[in-house]
């Protein structure tokens, strides 16, 4: 009996819905963490933005100055505008996970129809929106001959 509920689990944990939901779940608890880390330290993480959006502390280039936003009001706003989203993903990233394991894709066996099956379509939602994250974390390099 323990070994046949043992190879069920094995078989449950190995199946594409399965793994879209914990991954949407460990997402929403890391989006969630990093939002109620910038809800309850406002003051702390608002100077993070407040001089990254100032670049205070770059090199002062006269040719990139131009992009520095100076005042502490737009500098809020911006701030706020990253709370609300990061909320808004978490709250989405949660709905994800719960409908995952609730009414996925292996639950109503949609990867059996052959007309029906958006497995190929989420697929590369998923890889396109993976390699742009990838490339958004990627060491930025100068390129010969600019500035």
């Amino acid at each position: 009996m323990h070994k046949l509920l043992a190879m069920r689990l094995l078989a449950w944990l190995g199946n594409t819905g399965t793994t879209v939901a914990i991954f949407a779940g460990i997402t929403a608890l890391q989006i969630t963490l990093i939002a109620a880390g910038n809800i309850t330290d406002f003051g702390t993480n608002k100077e993070f933005v407040v001089h990254v959006l100032a670049m205070d502390t770059t090199f002062r280039s006269p040719n990139t100055m131009w992009h520095a936003i100076t005042d502490p009001g737009t500098a809020i706003g911006v701030y706020i505008t990253v709370i609300v989203w990061e909320c808004l993903t978490a709250t989405v990233l949660i709905c994800a996970c719960i409908a995952w394991t609730r009414v996925g894709g292996e639950w109503f066996q949609m990867w059996q129809s052959s007309m029906w099956n958006g497995l190929q379509s989420a697929l590369r939602y998923f890889l396109i929106a993976s390699v742009g994250l990838i490339l958004a974390q990627l060491p930025q390099r100068e390129l010969p001959g600019r500035p």
